[in-house]
């Protein structure tokens, strides 16, 4: 029989530096941990590590072929990866960002390889934690809800603690209540955005900066 996975509970205001230095360790080392984002609590992982990714998908039980979105510390870490369809959408990008908008883009040929998909979500959240981790790591993050496949998401500490302590690597949470509130997700691989769930950030805010900015 094999041992129960030990997780760790870390108060992210209380050991902030402990926090962000278990978390990067965990990425690195291919685990699993869920903490808080701008919007709603998240599990995260390293992208690019396939194991870390199975991981994910047993512990929500969701299809192995749906995408997860990435968080990025920068426009530079997001342009890293993708192929814009217009120069213009660089300047659109920076003004979208930091905020609790999700963007769906071309990857570059080289991370499609890698990827093994055409395209992919990216986000640059407003959050002291996922900023500092993001930088820290110098590498995209998976941000998927905390919760199993078709079922409510989850975002207080308590029961996100009862329903996966022991499944996670950690578990990093705030005594700031959470937004409670998905992202707003847009699709740019055309010219102009496609709303594709609308959140915190309304469409007309999001079509009102592209009009200010995709004008190549």
């Amino acid at each position: 029989m094999s041992a129960e996975k030990q997780t760790l509970i870390s108060n992210i205001e209380e050991n902030f530096n402990d926090a962000i230095h278990a978390a990067t360790h965990i990425y690195f080392e291919g685990g699993v941990f869920v903490y808080p984002t701008d919007t709603i609590y998240g599990f995260g992982a390293n992208p690019f590590n396939k194991d870390a990714l199975t991981k994910i998908t047993f512990i929500k039980r969701r299809s192995i072929d749906k995408k997860y979105i990435l968080l990025a510390a920068d426009i530079e870490m997001v342009l890293k990866h993708v192929e814009l369809v217009n120069e213009s959408h660089a300047d659109f990008l920076i003004s979208l960002w930091p905020n609790p908008i999700s963007v769906v883009l071309k990857l570059n040929g080289y991370f499609r390889d890698i990827m093994g998909s055409e395209t992919m979500a990216f986000r640059i959240p407003n959050h002291n934690f996922c900023r500092k981790l993001l930088n820290d790591i110098n590498m995209p993050l998976v941000s998927t809800s905390v919760n199993r496949s078709d079922e409510p998401e989850m975002n207080d500490f308590t029961q996100i603690s009862q329903e996966f302590n022991h499944e996670v690597d950690a578990i990093f949470y705030s005594e700031k209540p959470p937004l409670n509130i998905a992202s707003t997700v847009i699709d740019l691989t055309g010219q102009a955005p496609v709303l594709l769930r609308e959140g915190m950030i309304s469409y007309k805010e999001v079509m009102e900066k592209c009009n200010e900015k995709c004008n190549g």
